[in-house]
């Protein structure tokens, strides 16, 4: 492909060194409705899913009230936990803001609710930063193509013409389905081994290494 002029970012473990904190609210979470917490693997497993879907994955015993109920306590813990905003991967601000200035167009493709993400972007100061942003609670949630197709129209690109990064099956697959190419991170939710099946450009293991693929894709 040639070097791409729309770069979709995922946001939680791709650019938001925020796991750790994500599992502890999930696991906070079920202990506060009677639940079995989920080990760390297992909370994991289901980050850059829609928030529904992750509880729905975690705990399918469980019916729509008792599920509502527990993503509220969720949302409630959360808020709480995310006061000061998780910080960026190492090189992440740098060069997101160093692309922007060449004139790609940045948009993030998130499992966040659209409350959840615009409290983190004003956290670190970033309002109005990206082109555009999909979140979870107002499309369908990744790996359904939707919120891809749907910044790819907002932002005038073809599908060939964009590049996601992602660190979970969910992004790879999503970008599959939109016939985006696809770039993983090593450093993520899922190891890069259950990433590589769906023909990735490459997988970074620092993401300050995205400039100089870019510059390989542009020939």
């Amino acid at each position: 492909m040639d070097s791409p002029g729309l770069l979709v970012f995922d946001w939680d473990g791709t650019l938001s060194d925020s796991l750790a904190r994500i599992v502890e609210c999930l696991q906070i979470s079920a202990r506060d409705r009677g639940l079995l917490a989920p080990d760390d693997a297992a909370g994991r497993e289901v980050i850059g899913l829609g928030l529904g879907e992750a509880l729905a994955a975690l705990f399918p015993e469980l019916d729509s009230a008792e599920l509502g109920a527990l993503r509220e306590s969720y949302s409630r813990h959360y808020t709480t936990l995310d006061r000061e905003p998780a910080p960026f991967y190492p090189d992440v601000l740098d060069t997101l803001a160093a692309l922007r200035d060449e004139g790609f167009v940045l948009a993030v493709a998130t499992g966040k609710s659209r409350r959840g993400f615009d409290r983190v972007v004003e956290g670190h100061g970033l309002r109005g930063f990206f082109h555009a942003s999909r979140c979870a609670d107002e499309t369908a949630s990744k790996p359904d193509p939707l919120m891809l197709r749907q910044l790819l129209d907002e932002l005038s690109f073809e599908a060939g013409e964009a590049l996601m990064v992602g660190d979970t099956e969910f992004d790879m697959a999503m970008a599959v389905s939109a016939g985006v190419p696809r770039l993983g991170v090593s450093y993520g939710a899922h190891h890069p081994s259950r990433l590589e099946p769906y023909g990735l450009l490459g997988c970074l293991d620092r993401f300050g290494e995205l400039r100089r693929i870019l510059e390989q894709q542009g020939g």
